[in-house]
């Protein structure tokens, strides 16, 4: 996602990009979700090393979206 619009705003693990991911779409932003390791199990391919899923938003959406993942990451670490 080079020379795009769009920003990477996190990477980790899947459990934590899904809760992102249902955040900002209830706020009604559209994150991308780039998954290698998905990507290529989908495609048929074994993976060997195991992936951490990235989160891009369009830049016009970053800082409510860097507020959101500030948030979950803050209620993941009070668990």
């Amino acid at each position: 996602m080079t020379d795009s619009e769009y920003i990477k705003i996190y990477t980790g693990g899947t459990i934590i990009v899904q809760l992102i991911k249902q955040r900002l779409e209830a706020e009604g932003i559209n994150p991308v979700i780039k998954d290698e390791t998905e990507s290529g199990r989908l495609a048929g391919f074994g993976a060997s090393l195991i992936g951490q899923p990235e989160v891009y938003v369009h830049e016009s959406e970053t800082d409510v979206a860097v507020r959101i993942v500030e948030a979950v990451r803050g209620e993941m670490e009070n668990q």
